[in-house]
């Protein structure tokens, strides 16, 4: 497997599994010979376990971060602060980018950006989309889904308030859906939780008014 050779099957796809290159007749240690070197001579670079980004000048299409996200961990979807700050609904620039997966939590560090994946149990594995970001398709947590799992998360640690929740600054709320918002706490039965989310919706509302 030379270089030339590599290009011709993946400069289109970039972001890519070791395990895909099984489609080369080379014997799998002297793949792994050849990824050690092209990573040295910075032509890819390891992102974690197995996932490699072809770096510039060679590849044709461009990977935003929040792709790479969705690809690495998989399944997983943008949620949480990330997601929040891309639909601007609260004021700050999140520059790691946090996730939802039914996998364990887990989280590394790529081009100075941290990946957060947060465990969610499978039932509440729902409540996104697929967007177009930077030309590139995305998993992504609707507006009230994002949400939702930042109150299901602060919840399983600590004791939901609205106090907690003004502390977010939340902004932008006019198309902010309420009955989405509620409609996830169908796939839930915490008590607990389902009085957090109430609350909110209320806090919402008024904020709606």
């Amino acid at each position: 497997m030379k270089w030339e050779e590599f290009l011709r099957k993946f400069s289109d796809r970039p972001l890519f599994h070791s395990s895909m290159l099984r489609i080369f007749d080379d014997d799998w240690a002297h793949i792994q010979i050849q990824l050690t070197r092209w990573s040295k001579t910075g032509k890819i670079t390891q992102i974690r376990r197995g996932w490699y980004l072809i770096e510039k000048p060679y590849y044709q299409n461009n990977i935003p971060f929040p792709m790479i996200a969705n690809q690495v961990v998989h399944p997983s979807y943008i949620s949480l602060e990330w997601a929040l700050q891309y639909y601007q609904m609260i004021p700050e620039s999140v520059p790691h980018l946090t996730s939802i997966t039914t996998t364990r939590r887990t989280e590394f560090v790529f081009k100075n950006r941290l990946f957060i994946y947060h465990f969610i149990q499978p039932s509440l594995f729902t409540g996104y989309i697929q967007e177009n970001y930077e030309s590139q398709p995305i998993f992504i947590a609707y507006p009230e889904k994002a949400l939702f799992d930042k109150i299901y998360l602060f919840t399983r640690q600590e004791k939901f308030s609205i106090d907690w929740l003004r502390e977010l600054r939340l902004q932008n709320l006019d198309e902010f859906n309420l009955v989405r918002f509620q409609s996830y706490l169908t796939k839930t039965k915490k008590p607990g939780f389902h009085k957090a989310i109430k609350l909110a919706a209320h806090f919402i509302k008024e904020l709606q008014s």
